[in-house]
């Protein structure tokens, strides 16, 4: 990909400007230049919440440290109760869910 950086000039009135600000801010981006070549060259941008993605990636620490304390457990006793394995198990099916949500919506952008 090239290094070179070239610079191109638009001129707006005051009205363009706003315009183009509220549709940077309802996107989430604050830099104009980015948002104007995304805009040029895809002729559009897509905004993604992330919370969700946040709260999973969460809830995947704190299972895979639990995953990881019972197979320590395991190795050092040679056994693990069955309601900790249920218990991962159930919190698994609830990642799984959540996941499929977010794939749901992904697949509804145009």
């Amino acid at each position: 990909m090239p290094t070179d950086k070239l610079r191109k000039e638009i001129v707006l009135n005051k009205e363009e400007m706003e315009i183009i600000k509220k549709r940077m801010e309802k996107v989430g981006m604050n830099n104009m230049s980015a948002y104007i070549r995304r805009m040029d060259i895809y002729g559009y941008v897509v905004h993604v919440d992330m919370s969700d993605l946040k709260e999973i990636l969460r809830l995947m620490k704190i299972n895979s440290n639990n995953l990881n304390q019972y197979t320590k457990k395991a190795n050092e006793a040679g056994n693990v109760y069955q309601e900790d394995v249920n218990e991962l198990l159930r919190n698994q099916q609830k990642l799984l869910v959540l996941l499929g949500g977010i794939l749901d919506q992904l697949l509804k952008i145009d």
